[in-house]
């Protein structure tokens, strides 16, 4: 098998994406049962990295984390039509255990609409009880009609989804902003670069009022869909008879909101978007390891120069420290080892620096080295953490801004996607041009921005009449 060092990112993106997830202890494919994945250390401890820091600010906002259960009743999953057309072709289902029938056939989840909001229906009875925001993180379950890829298309799904429930439709829409801010900023700590583009009507999630995606770059040129805000408005309320009692003492049905985080597709955006041909690329939040000590032995001063990265490790225990002393290795192999584990920094030492009360510094992003004496190694090592995080972030959002082109012609969106970029156009916002385009050039129209306000730079690249919206076209996993 190649491995993922020995391919290029940008020229064999596939294979250097697949090999580097087992290469690099992220995750293994190899489980018989089809769309479902081993996460490994390292892939293990990224999502949990992830997980926290986005739970964190869904805490500090006072969502309130619940646990429900897996599965709904035939009957619940069917009782939104919009929904369950939407779903209905990727469900699992139980329909028998112990080697007999169940009473009732149940729906694995999909997403948890149909699980939470009986519940919701029992909860809420006034507006006291408003707004209610609550949030799980775990695991749901789709048959992907698609061919599957790991962490991209599963159909064992890590991610957090959030509920909420409010009294007006102006909270509501505030609490979608309020979303898309912790989004953004969970993603912008990790140093991911991405678009925010509203759905076009066509292509929202089944069931609500609109919806809202974050799409990623990845070096194919595809975007990877990595979170979703979705106004549900009043649609699912009325189907599951939630009413509260206003101030004024009428009965109403509540607005509600859903929104989902994508784990395992939040992984797969770091390791494309920040990694690099010699592998993993990680920024210090969420590597396993933020520094590596090297020794550099020499014989007869084995356990002097051990002794002495010792004393590194110590004065380094406030970051995440190991000390590579394996046996056997060379200190070549080490590099390359940690260099495709992502590891931020890594401190080499060998004779002279022992001498010289010093420790080389390396820096994973740049591959740069910088001799430090020991008294500053602690303030550099910090720092350099800062630096490495900060230009993943630059470097992310520079590729994103040079992947996207402006196309004046269907030829040109062409070009665009045979090019792996994202085209910009000008459209009309008629679901005709975007069957159409899509059947022309091959990608998918995605959406508007969200954010910000896009003034057509001409007519619709389509059909030729005025142009209402400036929109984005790409691939899509």
């Amino acid at each position: 098998m190649t491995t993922a060092t020995a391919l290029s990112k940008y020229r064999n993106f596939s294979e250097w994406f697949d090999s580097l997830l087992l290469e690099a202890k992220i995750v293994d494919d190899r489980f018989p049962v089809k769309g479902f994945s081993v996460y490994l250390e390292n892939g293990a401890f990224i999502l949990r990295r992830v997980r926290q820091l986005l739970e964190k600010e869904l805490n500090d906002t006072g969502h309130k984390e619940m646990i429900f259960p897996l599965v709904t009743t035939d009957e619940l999953f069917g009782k939104e039509a919009a929904h369950i057309k939407g779903f209905s072709t990727e469900v699992f289902v139980i329909e028998s255990a112990g080697g007999k029938p169940v009473e009732s056939k149940l729906i694995v989840r999909p997403t948890s609409e149909t699980i939470m909001y009986p519940m919701f229906k029992l909860w809420i009875r006034s507006h006291a009880d408003l707004p209610l925001l609550v949030h799980q993180s775990n695991m749901v379950y789709r048959h992907e009609t698609k061919a599957t890829r790991p962490l991209l298309r599963v159909r064992e799904i890590p991610w957090n989804e959030a509920h909420t429930v409010h009294a007006t439709a102006a909270e509501a829409e505030q609490q979608v902003r309020k979303a898309v801010e912790i989004y953004r900023k969970v993603l912008d700590r990790l140093g991911l670069a991405y678009l925010v583009l509203k759905r076009p009507d066509f292509d929202k999630f089944a069931g609500a009022k609109y919806s809202v995606a974050f799409d990623a770059w990845n070096p194919d040129g595809r975007v990877n869909q990595v979170a979703t805000v979705h106004n549900l408005g009043k649609n699912f309320s009325k189907v599951f008879e939630i009413e509260f009692e206003t101030r004024d003492g009428r009965r109403e049905n509540p607005f509600q909101l859903c929104y989902g985080f994508g784990y395992s597709r939040v992984l797969a955006a770091l390791i494309s978007q920040h990694g690099d041909d010699r592998g993993l690329v990680l920024p210090s939040i969420v590597s396993p390891v933020q520094v590596v000590v090297v020794p550099i032995v020499f014989k007869g001063q084995e356990e002097s120069i051990i002794n002495y990265c010792r004393q590194l490790v110590e004065r380094l225990k406030s970051f995440s420290v190991k000390l590579d002393d394996r046996e056997d290795v060379t200190p070549g192999e080490k590099f390359y080892y940690w260099e495709k584990m992502g590891a931020p920094v890594r401190v080499e030492v060998g004779p002279r620096e022992m001498v010289e009360n010093k420790a080389t510094v390396f820096r994973r992003d740049t591959l740069e080295k910088t001799l430090v004496s020991v008294d500053e190694l602690e303030t550099t090592v910090a720092n350099m953490l800062e630096a490495i995080d900060r230009n993943l972030g630059e470097k992310s959002w520079r590729v994103l801004r040079q992947m996207i082109f402006d196309a004046s012609t269907v030829d040109d969106v062409k070009k665009a996607i045979s090019e792996r970029r994202i085209a910009r156009i000008s459209w009309c916002g008629s679901e005709e041009c975007a069957i159409k385009l899509k059947e022309e050039a091959g990608g998918e129209l995605r959406g508007t921005k969200f954010d910000e306000v896009e003034v057509p730079y001409g007519p619709c690249i389509v059909c030729g009449r005025p142009a209402s919206e400036v929109a984005y076209f790409a691939r899509a996993y």
